[in-house]
């Protein structure tokens, strides 16, 4: 039995889901070493017991072994979900080797997902990075059949910019983008968010603890394992640019004081409070993430508590690029 929580919706797409959802691919892959395949099972179910309806993956993600912890995870209550997956690299040997949404790819990671999956539709289907070589009116035609054939029911582009947004919506509605989006990386501010909102689509943001930066868990000492965490290579997590980004870390744990919460409750509460069709994805590895990251949804945020963030914010100068230059190079917002 699971218990209710807020839900969102997703622009106009009429799909709608809870406030958070669940960024599962750092239970495989990313972030250090993946989870034992029952906890990660565990956790995936703890999750949808308390209300999370919402569950965001990618064959990219292991590659694939996320899609099938997940597809196992929520196979007893798939129809109660919301499932998101995303298409759209080149995977050679485990590895990812550049960009590839050519329709004959697309469609056959769409069935291939489907079988990891366990499932006979994706609710939102992404294209992971948009593709220099394939026009996006292309994919999304692509993407339209698919829509069409029941395979999936909506789409969605990930680190997409303004201009590639309206170019795919113009051939089909896109539901939702996910691009990166936090208190430290603000960078769909300038254009993304106005046309999502011009044009009903919901936003998604990954990685909106900043990659596990906004915990306040990360120290300047904090060492990450080149060979199974990607922030080893993110220019913003050296040594040194963790120790000039602290001072954001202080100002959420002095708001966090103040509303009896932690950096995290704070950090997501300031992304809910944004904008009425954004909805977090952060990564919980860990059931007691969970239960502290829905907190969030009861911290309020005054227009003053935000006003003090953006003040304290302009005083600080953001040091490191949020991703390595190989997957900055493949983002366009």
């Amino acid at each position: 039995m699971n218990t209710q929580i807020k839900t969102r919706l997703l622009g106009n797409s009429g799909l709608e889901v809870s406030a958070i959802g669940l960024g599962c691919m750092n239970l495989s892959f990313g972030t250090g070493p993946a989870k034992d395949r029952q906890e990660g099972i565990t956790v995936i179910r703890s999750a949808f017991e308390r209300g999370i309806t919402f569950y965001d993956t990618a064959e990219a993600y292991g590659p694939y072994t996320n899609e099938e912890l997940v597809g196992e995870a929520l196979k007893p209550f798939r129809k109660e979900v919301i499932l998101a997956s995303k298409f759209g690299f080149r995977l050679e040997n485990g590895a990812i080797t550049g960009a590839d949404s050519r329709p004959e790819n697309i469609k056959a990671v769409a069935e291939a997902s489907l079988k990891r999956l366990k499932t006979d539709y994706i609710d939102l289907f992404y294209q992971h990075r948009v593709d220099p070589i394939v026009p996006i009116e292309e994919v999304a035609g692509t993407l339209k059949e698919l829509i069409q054939e029941g395979k999936i029911r909506h789409y969605g582009l990930s680190e997409a910019g303004a201009d590639t947004i309206r170019r795919a919506h113009a051939v089909h509605p896109v539901a939702a983008v996910q691009n990166q989006y936090s208190i430290w990386a603000r960078e769909p501010e300038a254009s993304v968010l106005s046309v999502c909102e011009e044009l009903g689509i919901g936003f998604v943001p990954w990685a909106p603890l900043g990659t596990g930066f906004l915990s306040g868990k990360i120290t300047a000492d904090t060492k990450f394992d080149s060979s199974t965490d990607l922030r080893a290579g993110f220019p913003r997590f050296t040594p040194e640019a963790i120790k000039a980004n602290m001072p954001l870390v202080e100002l959420l744990v002095r708001i966090a004081g103040r509303k009896k919460g932690t950096p995290v409750q704070i950090a997501l509460a300031w992304l809910l409070a944004q904008k009425p069709w954004i909805v977090p994805i952060p990564g919980m590895d860990k059931v007691e993430y969970i239960d502290d990251n829905l907190k969030s949804l009861n911290i309020g945020m005054t227009r003053e508590d935000l006003q003090e963030i953006d003040t304290e914010m302009a005083k600080i100068n953001i040091q490191g690029a949020r991703l390595n230059e190989g997957l900055l190079a493949m983002s366009e917002a």
